[in-house]
């Protein structure tokens, strides 16, 4: 009877162990299957052969290279003609991101504040009037009121210090900082030399070789347009794709800048300001987009009616296109370098994508 007993007890007790293994694996089975086409391999390869296909397909005058990565790291590269992501490209407004990054890393160090003034660290600058108002986060965001280009940021031979001076001169009369944005070279410029006088270094190129040594970043970048000896911060470096990715990454990731900075910088900082000139509003794309530091606010709504920031972009006059996507999680860029205006081309050929971009990022979180 006892044996009888202890055998029925065990069997119930296997039993009881059965059924549990089979309702967990039951759960896990089901759990894993949610999603939809998250992480199905047949779905992605499907999402990257018509990425494939419609690059192939753009109408674009130049070769051209879009070069993505999702959150988690996963990578996809189109290389269409002579273009990879190692070809050296002018880049144009590609660059004011970099510069207003490289500035910012030096605010993350304190080697300058966002509410300092020209005048602080310029001895020629005003200390009276609107000028003397003006603070780093105004150049940053294209609100100081300086709108007018001398000739002097497209000439190799100006001297950079000078050629600041005459931005001064060119510039007598502006409005109270903050209260307009103009997209102009102007701005940059002012706050490369703040930079280079704050950190004691000799020139702009001390400066982000100084930056690339410190991140690694841009290893083979250079400002040489239209000199090294006068570099056009807002839009005159040479960069390969494939840096420029490495970049775009530190920036989703917080990597090179502070929580607070990055999220400055990609926030909207003209606010309420005028849009007394913007080419993304004027041209081709016709988009009413607000500007951050150094880079544009997306938002398809026009006017502009975008709550939350969902991307941010800094596109370049010869049609380079890199961007952070924050809703669907991935970053990358489109590398190219067609003729001068053509800047809404390497918009246009991620807009002609967007939607295989967007699954092919779901299927990578």
């Amino acid at each position: 009877m006892k044996f009888l007993t202890y055998y029925l007890r065990i069997k119930l007790n296997i039993n009881t162990h059965i059924w549990y293994f089979a309702v967990l694996g039951t759960i896990l089975f089901t759990i894993s299957g949610c999603g939809g086409s998250n992480n199905n391999p047949d779905s992605l390869v499907t999402v990257e052969q018509q990425l494939h296909t419609a690059l192939d397909q753009v109408d674009t005058d130049v070769d051209f290279t879009l070069f993505i990565e999702s959150k988690n790291g996963d990578q996809f590269i189109h290389n269409r003609g002579a273009s990879t992501e190692t070809t050296s490209y002018r880049s144009a407004s590609t660059s004011k991101m970099v510069t207003t990054s490289v500035i910012l890393w030096l605010v993350d160090k304190g080697i300058v504040s966002l509410e300092d003034h020209p005048q602080d660290y310029l001895d020629f600058w005003p200390t009276t009037g609107n000028h003397a108002v003006i603070k780093l986060r105004h150049l940053l965001s294209f609100t100081s009121g300086l709108s007018d280009e001398p000739l002097c940021l497209h000439l190799p031979n100006a001297n950079f210090v000078n050629c600041v001076e005459t931005i001064l001169e060119d510039n007598p009369s502006i409005p109270l900082p903050g209260e307009d944005f103009y997209y102009a070279g102007t701005h940059l410029q002012v706050a490369g030399l703040i930079a280079v006088r704050a950190s004691g270094m000799s020139d702009w190129e001390e400066v982000f070789d100084s930056f690339k040594s410190e991140t690694q970043l841009f290893t083979n970048a250079s400002y040489d347009l239209p000199s090294t000896s006068n570099p056009r911060l807002a839009g005159g470096m040479h960069w390969q794709a494939a840096e420029y990715l490495t970049f775009l990454r530190t920036l989703y990731h917080q990597q090179i800048l502070s929580p607070e900075l990055t999220k400055a910088m990609t926030s909207d900082q003209s606010g309420n300001a005028n849009i007394t000139y913007s080419p993304i509003n004027e041209g081709p794309i016709a988009l009413d987009w607000h500007y951050g530091f150094g880079l544009w606010i997306e938002c398809p709504s026009v006017p502009f009616d975008c709550p939350t920031i969902s991307r941010v972009s800094s596109a370049g006059t010869y049609g380079a296109y890199p961007f952070i996507d924050f809703e669907h999680q991935y970053f990358g860029i489109v590398a190219r370098e067609g003729a001068l205006g053509t800047g809404h081309e390497g918009y246009q050929i991620w807009s002609e994508v967007n939607s295989y971009l967007d699954e092919w990022a779901s299927n990578k979180l």
